[in-house]
């Protein structure tokens, strides 16, 4: 399976308490998903580990969750600062003109005339509007916020997101 057939949904920060329980810090913009997932994988960098979901609860801005046969804090805890996966199959549906970050990563940011500007490197995302972080041709940074008026057009299969450069940029 490909890295992109998994998507992450959140990290886990810490144990919870001593019952095998973790606090997650969700990375979905739905945290309340996680109420519909049945399994989950467990990403320790060496190996992915299939969980089953038992249990998940909410406190502020965290997911609680805690797995069938993990029950004490000393199974847990190794997992700190794991990610947790998901099968793509599995995912929300996207609404129009929603991707995943995982699928934009790597594309070609060209300008309205189809000049490479650069690769997209990551997405920020804040409470306003995410930015696309661009590595230009030059090996400089570029911040183009994902915005209507900046992002024209992308194109996953063609591998390109069209851009126009408001001024200062």
């Amino acid at each position: 399976m490909e890295k992109n057939d998994r998507l992450r949904v959140g990290v886990i920060t810490s144990p919870h308490g001593v019952h095998g329980e973790v606090n997650v810090f969700p990375t979905t913009d739905d945290p309340k998903r996680f109420l519909d997932l049945k399994k989950i994988y467990l990403d320790t960098k060496k190996e992915l580990i299939e969980c089953e979901i038992k249990s998940v609860k909410f406190f502020k801005n965290m997911v609680i969750l805690s797995f069938n046969g993990m029950d004490d804090r000393n199974d847990i805890e190794k997992y700190r600062q794991c990610d947790l996966l998901i099968d793509r199959e599995d995912a929300m549906e996207l609404g129009e003109d929603e991707y995943f970050i995982c699928d934009l990563i790597g594309l070609d940011i060209i300008d309205e005339d189809g000049k490479k500007i650069g690769v997209l490197k990551d997405v920020m995302t804040s409470a306003a509007n995410d930015v696309y972080v661009v590595e230009k041709n030059d090996d400089e940074e570029l911040l183009i916020p994902a915005l209507r008026d900046c992002i024209l057009d992308t194109n996953l299969e063609e591998g390109y997101i069209r851009v126009h450069l408001l001024p200062g940029l």
